[in-house]
């Protein structure tokens, strides 16, 4: 799940309507399906006017709250500002898609110069001494009036957002809150443009045909066709997009090569070089702890995880131990093992980070008969899609129509109609599956427009699922590994939060709750994609179209716990990373090698493993919006682990069971306490003993 770069402001869903049209297709009423984006029409001029002219039309509609000589109420205040910034919105939801998806030169130049603009657009708005007055007027009452708990929710969500914007600070450290937040927006935007350079720069490029020993087919295939596309006919070139990676990590018999590819991923960021990230973030950090002091908290956590399920970060610690304990004694096992692999080999070197992949990718298939060429013939790309939306319709009833008639914006791309199991009309879902030079590393769901139901209006939203999988080759289909296929449920997970919120407002609706409960929706559908019942719906080979047999299921089941010491200790340190940076409450500037060095050997990490992000690459906190926030989840999986439990105790598709957690989860975006939905819908508080199962760490 990724968000914009830049603080999303509060803003409504009216599109503008012009009495004249526009060539920028912002300013005008989109004349397409379903209103999406016309991809089409959009050119990279039109988005700097957009801005500026959304920037001065939300000023406009903030000057009339403020001059209202009518006494503060709920509408002529607070939904007076949620309806506000329509055009905002409407910008900056293509926008910051198209910085994550498909970026460009001149759209990161544009992101630059609006980045500063948005960033005092912001704070001018929640600086505004007389708004915020009126907003504190109806808050201060909030007792006396006849809210409903939506209404309850809005309202308190929007005098916190002043108060932890500053709204409460003097002039002086307002003026200083500002210098700040700018300062922190172009840093992250920059992190981030660095990473993305720092991948596309590396390339292994093979030219002896000897040097592919151990790759299958499909890889070496895959590296041939890279190759041609960056002009290096008749060589194979490898990449640090995950499915070039990964598979020469696990298969490569050059020790050398895995060595060189594995190095150039975890130095992305740190070469000393103009993408060179280590000053950026130790300037991030010291900043956040500035402005986390000017608001009233001792840290940037402290103040993030306020307002999070967590709280405090004595609780992230808490449970972070909890699992971390048994997780490195299990890791400890698994290097020992593999340790003992390679001696049987007759070789006497140490296992290191790069060996790592290869030989749990040997020991699986020696205790399991089981690799990932094994697998992936029967995880094609469609089908796995098909079984993550026929999952969908089982639960939910609801269907998925592919659309040739909407815009879209790369030809890769495909989009489908998704109606409810009446018929009727729920949202647009758009899939971007395959990695390209302009799109960042990982996968996320994001939103090009947002639900919502004001004044009698029903919004539906537009929802985009962004992945980096195996391309197609050749006549053969994009094919998955298992772990590719659990991570297509998990952000099909994300984009069901998003299509099927059915909230009044906009800032509270679908993804907009804390972000250590946001990963329950996903995390939840990654079940399915394991369960044999399910697995014997879309798991069909590509060529026979055969079901994958029950001795593969009962493999992958016998297997589930493999490697998962590694998997758990390599992401457990990336989140106690994360945390020790931002509980620093000293703004020294820190030395980057040396502060995560000593956060890492605190804990125990062992040298065979690597830390899942090393800080001049962890975007996900020094350029997205998980800052005190990786540990979420971990937290979320003990909330999916326990919640999917409510569905085994019954059938996997029990009809109660999922309307309880479509009406209470999926439905209620962030309209309340997320614990209080949590127990609606299963009763009790969860309990971390299934986690602890499902990773084999009990």
């Amino acid at each position: 799940m990724r968000k914009s770069l830049i603080i999303l402001l509060i803003a409504g869903v009216s599109i503008m309507s012009c009495a004249k049209q526009s060539s920028n297709p912002f300013f005008n009423e989109y004349e397409t399906p379903f209103g999406v984006p016309p991809f089409d029409k959009i050119k990279e001029e039109h988005y700097l006017p957009a801005f500026e002219k959304g920037i001065a039309e939300q000023n406009k509609e903030i000057k009339t709250i403020v001059s209202s000589q009518d006494d503060p109420t709920f509408e002529n205040s607070v939904v007076a500002l949620e309806e506000s910034g329509a055009l905002l919105t409407k910008v900056s939801d293509v926008f910051y898609n198209m910085t994550s998806a498909k970026t460009s030169d001149r759209i990161q130049e544009i992101a630059r110069e609006a980045s500063p603009l948005l960033s005092q657009h912001h704070d001018d708005i929640m600086l505004n001494p007389e708004l915020f007055q009126r907003i504190k007027t109806v808050y201060v009452q909030r007792n006396e009036l006849d809210l409903t708990r939506e209404q309850s929710k809005l309202l308190e969500e929007t005098y916190k957002e002043f108060v932890r914007s500053g709204a409460n600070l003097s002039d002086e450290d307002k003026t200083q809150l500002r210098e700040l937040n700018k300062q922190l927006s172009m840093l992250s935007l920059q992190f981030g443009e660095n990473v993305l350079d720092e991948n596309n720069d590396f390339e292994l490029v093979i030219t002896d045909k000897s040097d592919l020993a151990g790759l299958p087919e499909s890889v070496i295939s895959a590296a041939a066709e890279t190759a041609t596309e960056r002009g290096h006919d008749g060589a194979w070139v490898f990449t640090l997009h995950k499915p070039s990676l990964i598979p020469f990590l696990q298969y490569s018999d050059k020790r050398d090569l895995r060595e060189k590819m594995f190095k150039g991923y975890i130095n992305r960021g740190d070469h000393d070089n103009k993408y060179d990230n280590k000053s950026i973030l130790k300037k991030m950090v010291s900043l956040r702890v500035k402005r986390a002091h000017l608001l009233g908290y001792d840290s940037h956590a402290d103040y993030v995880l306020a307002e999070n399920m967590a709280k405090n970060p004595g609780n992230v610690y808490e449970l972070l131990d909890q699992v971390w304990k048994p997780a490195l004694k299990k890791a400890k096992q698994e290097a020992n093992e593999l340790q003992g692999l390679i001696a049987k080999e007759g070789k006497s070197f140490d296992l290191q980070p790069w060996d790592w992949w290869y030989y749990a990718e040997k020991l699986r298939k020696q205790k399991y008969d089981l690799d990932d060429s094994m697998l992936r013939p029967y995880f094609p790309l469609d089908q796995v899609r098909k079984g993550a939306f026929e999952v969908a319709h089982r639960l939910y009833g609801l269907t998925f129509d592919e659309r040739m008639d909407i815009p879209k914006y790369d030809k890769d791309v495909r989009v489908f109609e998704v109606k409810d199991k009446d018929g009727s009309h729920l949202g647009i879902l758009y899939t971007d599956y395959y990695p390209r030079a302009s799109k960042e590393g990982g996968a996320w769901m994001n939103s090009y427009r947002k639900e919502s139901h004001l004044h009698g209006k029903q919004i539906t939203p537009v929802i985009v699922n962004v992945f980096n999988f195996t391309k197609p080759t050749g006549d053969q289909p994009a094919l998955l590994s298992f772990e590719e296929a659990s991570t297509l449920f998990h952000e099909f997970g994300h984009a069901l939060h998003g299509l099927l919120s059915k909230v009044t407002y906009h800032s509270l609706s679908g993804t907009a709750v804390p972000r250590d409960f946001v990963e329950l929706p996903s995390q939840v559908m990654e079940n399915w994609a394991a369960e044999p019942e399910v697995l014997k719906m879309y798991a069909k080979h590509y060529k026979t179209g055969e079901v994958i047999p029950d001795e593969l299921i009962e493999k992958i089941r016998k297997a589930r716990h493999f490697n998962q010491g590694f998997a758990t200790v390599e992401y457990l340190a990336a989140s106690y990373l994360d945390m020790n940076w931002h509980t620093l409450t000293d703004t020294t500037q820190q030395d980057v090698h040396q502060f995560e060095n000593q956060s890492l050997n605190r804990i125990g990490l062992i040298p065979e493993i690597v830390v899942r992000y090393r800080s001049p690459y962890f975007s996900h906190i020094f350029a997205g919006g998980y800052s005190s926030g990786y540990y979420s989840y971990i937290w979320a999986e003990v909330l999916d682990a326990d919640a999917f439990q409510a569905f085994k105790e019954t059938s996997l598709f029990d009809q109660k069971t999922a309307t309880a957690f479509r009406k209470n989860v999926l439905e209620r975006g962030g309209t309340e306490d997320p614990m209080v939905l949590y127990k609606k819908f299963r009763g009790a508080e969860p309990s971390i003993e299934p986690l602890l199962e499902r990773r084999g760490l009990n």
